[in-house]
């Protein structure tokens, strides 16, 4: 990925993303509060026109310039390519938010190459707030440089989590947050995992877990956490692809204190 010409392709598709995310994401919060048609993937598990809508716009995007380029996206799945490069999209990550008007929602564009994430940007249209990593670049946000918090103790700290829609892995889950929210200042549960990440990113969250993430859930978050001096690792703390149900991140300060609780 060192080869000129690779890293002049990475570098437009990066330009790309931002695009694609950007118009993607006006879409949605123009349409937020109109009428829309939400249909069902599952028994809460909710799908609108309007993921649809985006996704297109996105895949419409990247296809114009990355013809050959392999595309995962939630609502399509995967589109096979010839070339080494596959582009992970979620087009709405924060579906059941958006379709009740909630405003914590995102689009979400990751590039993976030979195996490696290398870059990530997800755009809030409500807060108009463009995160961004490329890797071993560090992460921005709306192009100024972010970091992780610098909380130390899990009882200083804001947490997050996200619920599944499975409800074995609901019942799962309740447990640990029972358990984590009596050693934190307080957890939060807004819907969205690539926001999540994000808020880790900035500082504004200091630890989040989930149970059953998808790849569009987390590529490009992970990374932005992870340029932004951030830790990401499995829930037990060993190594984890973006291609693993479970996560844990965090600013690296508490990791060991989650994982602990987490475990226990």
């Amino acid at each position: 990925m060192d080869h000129p010409r690779t890293k002049s392709l990475i570098s437009k598709a990066f330009s790309v993303a931002q695009e694609a995310a950007l118009e993607a994401g006006h879409v949605l919060f123009s349409h937020l509060r109109s009428h829309f048609q939400i249909s069902k993937k599952g028994r809460i598990n909710l799908v609108t026109e309007m993921d649809l809508e985006a996704e297109k716009i996105i895949v419409d995007r990247i296809r114009r310039d990355f013809p050959d380029h392999e595309i995962l996206a939630e609502e399509q799945g995967t589109q096979p390519g010839s070339d080494p490069y596959k582009w992970i999209i979620d087009p709405l990550d924060g579906t059941t938010n958006y379709a009740h008007g909630y405003r914590f929602f995102c689009v979400s564009i990751a590039l993976e190459v030979e195996g490696q994430i290398v870059f990530g940007t997800v755009y809030d249209p409500v807060t108009e707030e463009l995160f961004s990593a490329k890797r071993g670049e560090g992460a921005s946000l709306n192009g100024q440089p972010i970091h992780v918090s610098n909380k130390e103790e899990l009882i200083n700290s804001l947490l997050c989590t996200g619920f599944s829609y499975d409800e074995e892995e609901i019942r799962r889950n309740l447990k640990l947050f029972d358990r984590v929210i009596l050693r934190s200042r307080a957890v939060r549960r807004d819907g969205s995992a690539a926001l999540d990440l994000c808020y880790i990113a900035c500082g504004r969250f200091d630890g989040f877990w989930e149970l059953s993430l998808h790849p569009w859930d987390r590529a490009a978050g992970q990374l932005i956490v992870e340029e932004a001096s951030g830790q990401v690792t499995a829930l037990n703390g060993s190594p984890c692809t973006i291609y693993d149900a479970e996560i844990l991140a965090s600013n690296g300060k508490i990791h060991a204190s989650m994982v602990e609780l987490l475990r226990s």
